[in-house]
C-alpha cells in the first residue's frame, strides 16, 4: 500500500501535536502487526515496515525453540487497505494521547519546588482544582491556607509540592501553606535573590497569619533586609497581597548565635541571651514592658522564633530573673538523684558527691531530728534569757540592803500583789 497523502497527514498531525512523524509511524506499525495477527493463518511472529511513502509491508517468521529466525518471507495480505482504514484511527488515537501524557508530566516532573500560576475552575471542601493551560492542579484541603476562600476564575499562585504520573496524565499536587511558597515569592519580587546576592537562609510560617524569614547578604554593601523590603515596602507588600494580608517579618541572618536569637525575636527588644546546648535551650531576658511583645499573641513570635533558629526559646522578664537569682542566693543544694528499687519500690538518695547513699525512711528521720534539734535550740536560748533576768533581781536586792527595802516599801500595794506586771529588771526609782 503506498499513499502519499496519509503520510503527510501524519506529518501534520505530528507538527500539531508537537511529536516526531517517527512516533506515529512506530504507533501505526504496532496497531497494523496486532491486526494482522488477529487474522486466520497469519504467522506467531510478524513485524511491518513503513517507508516514508507509507508503503506497508508485513514481514512473516519462523523461528524454533531458541528464538531463532529459520525463515522470513512477505505476507502483506491484498486487502491491507480495509485493515488500515479500521486500525490507523484508533491507534494513533490511543497513541497521542499516551505521548500527550507523557509530555505533559514530563514538563512538570521536573518543576518541583516552582510556583505556578492557574485560574480556579472548581473550588470545594474537599479540594481546588486550578486550570494552569494544558494541564490541572489539585489543592488538597490540607494544603490550603485556613479561611481563604478565593473566587471561581481568579488568579492564584502555589507551589508545586509533588507531580504524580497516572493513568489518565499527570497528577500536580499544589500547596499554599509550603514556606516554599514564602521564598518563590520573594524571587519574583526581589531581584537580588534571584541572582544569588541575597539568600533566604531560614523561613517560618504560620499560614494565613504570620511569616518570619531571615536573610543573608554575599555583598556586604547590599542591606539584605532593605532589598527585601524595597522602596516604602513595594517589594515584601506585593507579596504580601498575594498571601492575602498575612503579616511578613523579615530578620537579618547572622553566624553570632546570641544575635541571631535576639534579632529572630523582633519586634522586641532583647537584653541577654544565655545558651543551654545540653537541653537545646535559648534563656531570652527581655524588659518588663518588652515580655508579651516578645512572647506574641499566643506565644506565636515565641515559636516562629524557635523555628527560625531552630533552638528551644525560654523568654523571661528582668523582675523574673532578679526574684530567681535572689531565691536561690545564700542556699545550698545537695546533688544527686532518687533511685527506685524495682523490687521494693523503695526510694533511696544517691549523692553525686558519691558518698553513702540514704533511704526515704532515713531521710525523713534526718530531717525529724534536725527540727526537734532546731526547736530544743530555741527554747534553750529563751530560758537562758528568763534564768539570767529571775537572778539579776535577787542581786539587786541584796546589793540594795536598806535602800531595796525602803524602795519595797514604796511601791504601791495593787503593784506588790501582781508581780507579772513588774519588768524583772526593774530598779527602785
Amino acid at each position: 500500500m503506498n499513499s502519499p497523502e496519509i503520510m503527510e497527514a501524519l506529518q501534520a498531525l505530528a507538527a500539531e501535536k508537537g511529536m516526531t512523524t517517527e512516533v506515529l509511524l512506530e504507533a501505526v506499525a504496532n496497531g497494523l502487526e496486532s491486526a494482522y495477527k488477529r487474522r486466520e493463518g497469519a504467522a506467531e511472529q510478524a513485524y511491518v515496515i513503513i517507508d516514508e511513502s507509507f508503503n506497508i509491508t508485513v514481514y512473516a517468521q519462523e523461528v524454533d525453540e531458541l528464538g531463532n529466525v529459520l525463515r522470513e518471507w512477505d505476507d502483506t495480505p491484498h486487502d491491507l487497505g480495509r485493515i488500515v482504514a479500521q486500525t490507523v484511527r484508533q491507534v494513533l488515537n490511543q497513541r497521542i494521547r499516551e505521548v500527550e501524557r507523557d509530555m505533559k508530566y514530563d514538563e512538570y516532573a521536573g518543576r518541583e519546588g516552582d510556583i505556578v500560576t492557574g485560574i480556579i475552575q472548581q473550588n470545594d471542601a474537599r479540594y481546588t482544582l486550578l486550570d494552569l493551560g494544558r494541564v490541572e492542579a489539585l489543592l488538597p484541603q490540607s494544603e490550603q491556607v485556613p479561611y481563604e476562600r478565593p473566587e471561581p476564575n481568579s488568579r492564584l499562585k502555589a507551589y508545586i509540592v509533588e507531580v504524580r504520573k497516572t493513568a489518565k496524565g499527570p497528577q500536580i499536587v499544589v500547596s499554599r501553606t509550603h514556606p516554599g511558597l514564602i521564598r518563590e515569592l520573594f524571587k519574583l519580587e526581589v531581584p537580588e535573590i534571584s541572582d544569588g546576592v541575597v539568600e533566604l537562609k531560614a523561613c517560618a510560617r504560620e499560614p494565613g497569619h504570620r511569616t518570619k524569614i531571615a536573610v543573608w547578604s554575599n555583598d556586604p554593601n547590599i542591606d539584605p533586609v532593605g532589598a527585601c523590603v524595597g522602596a516604602r515596602g513595594s517589594r515584601v507588600r506585593q507579596v504580601v497581597n498575594e498571601l492575602r494580608g498575612e503579616k511578613i517579618d523579615i530578620v537579618p541572618f547572622s553566624d553570632d548565635l546570641h544575635d541571631f536569637v535576639a534579632k529572630a525575636l523582633s519586634p522586641a527588644r532583647v537584653r541577654e541571651v544565655r545558651f543551654h546546648s545540653e537541653e537545646g535551650v535559648a534563656e531570652v531576658v527581655v524588659p518588663d514592658h518588652q515580655l508579651s511583645l516578645a512572647i506574641g499573641r499566643e506565644g506565636q513570635n515565641a515559636r516562629l522564633a524557635a523555628r527560625l533558629t531552630g533552638w528551644r526559646i525560654d523568654i523571661k522578664s528582668e523582675t523574673q530573673i532578679a526574684e530567681e537569682e535572689a531565691g536561690y542566693s545564700g542556699e545550698e543544694w545537695a546533688e544527686g538523684e532518687w533511685v527506685t528499687n524495682p523490687d521494693t519500690g523503695e526510694q533511696t538518695w544517691v549523692p553525686a558527691d558519691g558518698s553513702e547513699a540514704i533511704t526515704a525512711g532515713q531521710w525523713s528521720e534526718a530531717v525529724t531530728e534536725q527540727e526537734d534539734a532546731d526547736g530544743a535550740s530555741t527554747a534553750g536560748s529563751d530560758g537562758d534569757a528568763a534564768a539570767e533576768t529571775s537572778t539579776a533581781a535577787p542581786a539587786a536586792a541584796a546589793d540594795g540592803g536598806a535602800d531595796g527595802d525602803a524602795a519595797a516599801a514604796e511601791i504601791p500595794a495593787e503593784a506588790r500583789t501582781d508581780a507579772g506586771t513588774l519588768p524583772s529588771d526593774s530598779t527602785a526609782p
